[in-house]
C-alpha cells in the first residue's frame, strides 16, 4: 500500500466528506480546517470568517486503489468550482474551493486537472491552489456527519445530491 494524503475544500467540509468516505481507496476522510493564521480554530471562530481557514477535508487514500487525478475528477465533479467564497446558499471564505498541495508534483497534478476541467464549466474555474499548512481537525460532531445524521435536512438537501451524483459519475469507484 502506498499511503497518500491530499487535503481539498469544496463548500461545507460535511458534504465533501460525505462523498470521499465512500471512495475505493481511501483510507480516512476527516473534516478540519486549514489556510488561515490563527492556530487550533474552533468552528465559531472559522464561520467569523476572521481567521482566513477554510472547511476542509483531510484524506488519505492508496494510491494503488485510486490515483490522485482521480480523486480531483471527482472533487470537480461534485462541486461547483466556479463560485467565489460560495457553495450553494453556504457563503463566506470559509466554502471557498481549494486544494492544498504538499509539494511541487502535486501542484502539477491540480494545475493539470483544473486546465482539463475548465471544458466542463462555462464560467472559469476559481479554485485556489495552495501549499499545505498546518491541518486542524474539525470538533468531534463535525466528524461523519452525514452517516451519523442521514435524516437532518442539510443532509437531505444538500449532502445527499452530492454523494448520488458521486455514485451515479463514478460507479466504479464506490467502496
Amino acid at each position: 500500500m502506498a499511503k497518500e494524503r491530499i487535503v481539498l475544500g469544496g463548500g461545507c467540509f460535511w458534504c465533501v466528506e460525505a462523498v470521499y468516505r465512500n471512495v475505493k481507496g481511501v483510507l480516512f476522510a476527516v473534516s478540519g480546517y486549514t489556510g488561515g493564521a490563527r492556530p487550533n480554530p474552533t468552528y465559531e471562530n472559522v464561520c467569523s470568517g476572521a481567521t482566513g481557514h477554510a472547511e476542509i477535508v483531510d484524506i488519505a487514500y492508496d494510491n494503488e486503489i485510486i490515483t490522485l487525478e482521480e480523486i480531483l475528477d471527482i472533487f470537480f465533479a461534485v462541486h461547483n468550482p466556479t463560485t467565489l467564497n460560495q457553495q450553494g446558499a453556504d457563503k463566506g471564505t470559509q466554502y471557498r474551493s481549494v486544494i492544498y498541495y504538499a509539494n511541487d508534483d502535486e501542484k502539477k497534478i491540480i494545475e493539470d486537472s483544473i486546465t482539463k476541467h475548465q471544458a466542463d464549466f462555462s464560467d472559469p474555474i476559481v479554485t485556489e491552489v495552495s501549499p499545505l499548512g498546518d491541518v486542524y481537525p474539525a470538533e468531534a460532531y463535525h466528524q461523519n456527519y452525514y452517516n451519523l445524521n442521514p435524516m437532518q435536512g442539510y443532509c437531505q438537501v444538500v449532502i445527499a445530491p452530492k454523494l448520488q451524483k458521486f455514485m451515479t459519475y463514478f460507479p466504479e469507484k464506490l467502496a
